[in-house]
C-alpha cells in the first residue's frame, strides 16, 4: 500500500527523519510508535505532500506521490495532531466542507454527512459551533472529517492527544472498524497502550530512524529477558538479593525490586527460592515485558520524553 525508500529530510542542522525504508501492506493497522520530536509528525507529513522530502521517495500502491501528487494523494485521508475544523463553523457545515473539498457531492455526499454524524456520535450537535464543542467531540468530528471519502489510507497523527476516556474508545472502535472494512490506518502514538492495543505491526521510531520494526511478539523477542517480576524491597525479601542478581538483572526503583531472569532460568526455581524463605506468593507480580521495556532497551529514554 505505502512503500517510503530511503526517506531523509532535514531542518536546518536537524535530521527530522534519516533514510527511512518502510513497506505497509493492504489492510494493516501500522502503529508508529516514539517520544515527542522522534520524527512521527514529520513521516505523516511527507507522506500527505504537506512537506518535501529532501531525498527517497515515496509510492501509494506502487504510484510515486511525487510524480502524481494531485491523483495519488486522493486515496488519502489525514487526522493531524492540531485540530483542523473552521470552529466558527457548525459540525454539518465543516463535514459538508470537507466533503466537497474530496469530491463528494449531492446524495453520495448527503450519505457520507450521515454515516460521519453516526459515526461520531454527534448527530445532536450538528448545528452547533465546533467552537462550542469540547476536546473530544472536536477530536472525533476530525477523525470523521477526514474519512468522509473513504481513503484506501488513513494517516492518524496522535488523534487522542488531550481526549476524555470516552472519546478515546470511541476514537479506538471508529478506527478498528475502517481496518476492519479494509482501510489501511498508519498510526503515530506516543501512548504505549494504544499501540499494544490497536496494531497489528509497530515501528519504533527515535531521532528520525527506525529502531525496531514487527509485530509486538517479534518486537519482544529483542529483549534478553523475557519475564518480569517485581517485588516490594523489604527486610523480609532482602536475601533474595544476592542469588537472584546472579540469575539474571535486579533492578530497584522507589522500593520496588524487579527481576528479569536470563534466558533459560525457570521460574519454578525462583519460586522454591521464595518458598524456603517464607515468603508469601502475594509479595510477587509477574508480567510480560513491554514496549517501554524493549524502547528503553534501544534508546535509554523514557518513551514520553
Amino acid at each position: 500500500m505505502l512503500t517510503l525508500t530511503s526517506v531523509t529530510k532535514r531542518y536546518g542542522d536537524t535530521v527530522a527523519l534519516d533514510n527511512v525504508s518502510l513497506r505497509i501492506a493492504p489492510g494493516e493497522f501500522f502503529g508508529l510508535l516514539g517520544p515527542n520530536g522522534a520524527g512521527k509528525t514529520t513521516l505523516m507529513s511527507l507522506v500527505a505532500g504537506l512537506r518535501p522530502a529532501d531525498a527517497g521517495d515515496i509510492a501509494l500502491a506502487g504510484q510515486s506521490l511525487a510524480a502524481s501528487a494531485a491523483t495519488g494523494r486522493g486515496q488519502l485521508g489525514l487526522v493531524p495532531q492540531t485540530i483542523a475544523l473552521y470552529l466558527d463553523l457548525t459540525a454539518e457545515e465543516n463535514l459538508r466542507l470537507f466533503g466537497g473539498l474530496q469530491g463528494l457531492r449531492g446524495d453520495e455526499l448527503s450519505a457520507r454527512v450521515e454515516e460521519a454524524f453516526t459515526a461520531a456520535q454527534l448527530a445532536d450537535r450538528r448545528h452547533a459551533r465546533v467552537k462550542t464543542f469540547s476536546g473530544g467531540m472536536q477530536r472525533r468530528l476530525n477523525l470523521v472529517a477526514a474519512t468522509l471519502h473513504h481513503p484506501k489510507l488513513l494517516l492518524c497523527d496522535e488523534p487522542t492527544v488531550g481526549v476524555d476516556p470516552q472519546s478515546r474508545n470511541a476514537i479506538f472502535e471508529y478506527l478498528q472498524r475502517l481496518n476492519r472494512e479494509g482501510t489501511t490506518v498508519i498510526y503515530s502514538t506516543h501512548y504505549m497502550e494504544e499501540a499494544e492495543r490497536l496494531c497489528s505491526r509497530i515501528g519504533i521510531i527515535d531521532h528520525g530512524k527506525i529502531l525496531a520494526l514487527g509485530s509486538l511478539d517479534e518486537l519482544l523477542t529483542r529483549l534478553p529477558f523475557e519475564d518480569e517480576i517485581a517485588f516490594p524491597a523489604t527486610a523480609a525479601t532482602e536475601p533474595l538479593r544476592a542469588p537472584l542478581a546472579a540469575q539474571g538483572e535486579l533492578l530497584a526503583t522507589n522500593g520496588t525490586l524487579r527481576f528479569r531472569p536470563r534466558a533459560g532460568y525457570p521460574l519454578s526455581a525462583f519460586f522454591a527460592l521464595t518458598e524456603s524463605l517464607g515468603l508469601s506468593p502475594r509479595l510477587f507480580a509477574s508480567q510480560r515485558p513491554t514496549l517501554e521495556n524493549l524502547f528503553l532497551h534501544l534508546t535509554g529514554r523514557n518513551l514520553r520524553e
